[in-house]
């Protein structure tokens, strides 16, 4: 390696051994201790709202002067309301019932043994996230609660933002005596703090990238950490045939253009052939007095003639932005095949009246969260009453969805006997 790479795996091998400590201190700690430190940490956010707001100025003017998108920027963007809905976060997070000593199965053996599943800590936890700087406060409240450490690696484009945050957090818990180690951040941008966070197996129990599609295939392609994958939200709202047209309206102009930069909006429109003569003429004005711009299939743009037509790729881009991307369908069938297709596993919605529709959709699209009548934008581990989320599992071991509290533990065994010995 030479002399950077050196360098950052010195730091992350430092790092992520004083993460083991303090994840043990962190371990045994009560739940009203944990409770106690997260709510230290609010108040830590809060009291130093103005210093955070003005390094996040810093990396807005930064990323203005390089061209970033709209959609982007906002991802960035922190106001004194955002950090206060951080703040709030990890007062909901301690609010939340104690993740850790559940015991989550139990039984007897013929031979009296009574053997118990018991939740603990991960351990020691890796996040690796791009442009949106709330994720760390997010990501340390859950990851504290649930008992583990962490590490983050947030994007160089928040770099100022991240700082600003994570030293709140640490006057935070440092306060009610938890460890600074129990959150660290590299103390630079280098990306060869990733490539050592990848590589430190047995240091770090678990890797979660939340970003992009090509930084999720990166950390899949080179971790020797078992990794919690976060897939890009390339996800549908498919109105059926039997569906209200004005809840169809309300539903759609949400799902796309509440935020259009989170990874829950929805990026993709499918219409039933049947009502899209008479309804999609009126979610497209919908949407562009919304601002949102089109790329449609010829099928659409045999209806309104004005859509942009879709080039190769379109239905498998991912837009975060205020794009959407229209296709025409026969039935339920053709959008669940469509799905399968172009989908990416993450967000997918039907609105209809016809209960048996709705009940083929949802057992039939492979997402890791379907809706029946909402918005994709409610695929949110908030929403979800998590309290927060660390991000949207779309793989198909360990978690799926929102991954909060629950998520981010493991398990061990407890074995109860009464002198028994094996014959």
């Amino acid at each position: 390696m030479d002399n950077a790479l050196d360098h950052c795996a010195e730091w992350v091998l430092t790092a992520a051994t004083a993460a083991r400590q303090a994840s043990s201190v962190l371990a045994r700690l009560p739940g009203a201790a944990r409770d106690g430190a997260l709510r230290a940490a609010a108040g830590a956010l809060r009291a130093a709202r103005a210093g955070i707001v003005a390094a996040n100025a810093r990396d807005v003017a930064d990323f203005d002067a390089a061209g970033g998108s709209k959609a982007f920027r906002d991802r960035l963007l922190l106001t004194p309301e955002r950090v206060e809905a951080m703040a709030r976060g990890l007062d909901d997070i301690a609010a939340l019932p104690d993740p850790l000593g559940r015991v989550l199965a139990e039984w007897a053996r013929p031979n009296g043994l009574v053997i118990r599943r018991v939740a603990q800590p991960l351990g020691v936890i890796g996040m690796i996230y791009e442009s949106r700087p709330n994720v760390g406060a997010d990501a340390a409240g859950l990851c504290l609660k649930a008992g583990s450490a962490v590490i983050l690696r947030g994007g160089s484009d928040s770099f100022h933002s991240a700082r600003a945050i994570h030293a709140a957090l640490v006057a935070g818990l440092t306060s009610v005596g938890v460890p600074a180690e129990a959150v660290q951040i590299p103390p630079e941008t280098d990306r060869g703090y990733v490539a050592a966070m990848l590589g430190a197996a047995g240091l770090i129990d678990l890797i979660i990238p939340r970003g992009g599609k090509s930084l999720v295939e990166r950390v899949q392609r080179e971790a020797r950490v078992p990794v919690l994958a976060h897939a890009e939200g390339l996800n549908h709202t498919y109105v059926h045939e039997a569906a209200d047209p004005a809840m169809a309206r309300a539903i759609l102009a949400n799902a796309k253009m509440r935020r259009t930069g989170i990874c829950g909006a929805t990026e993709t429109l499918l219409i039933d052939a049947a009502i899209a003569p008479a309804l999609l003429p009126l979610l497209v004005a919908d949407l562009r007095a919304l601002g949102c711009d089109f790329r449609a299939g010829p099928r659409a743009r045999a209806i309104v003639a004005d859509l942009p037509p879709a080039p190769d790729g379109t239905f498998d881009t991912e837009w975060l932005d205020a794009v959407l991307s229209v296709a025409v369908v026969d039935d339920v069938e053709h959008a669940l095949r469509f799905i399968r297709n172009h989908g990416s596993e993450h967000t997918d919605a039907i609105i209809t009246e016809d209960a048996a529709a709705a009940a083929r959709f949802l057992n039939g699209v492979d997402s890791a969260v379907a809706l029946w009548n909402a918005s994709t934008q409610f695929c949110d581990g908030g929403e979800f009453g998590f309290g927060a989320e660390i991000g949207i599992a779309t793989g198909r071991v360990h978690a799926r969805g929102p991954v909060g509290l629950e998520q981010l533990t493991t398990f061990r065994y407890h074995v109860i006997g009464t002198g028994q010995i094996r014959p």
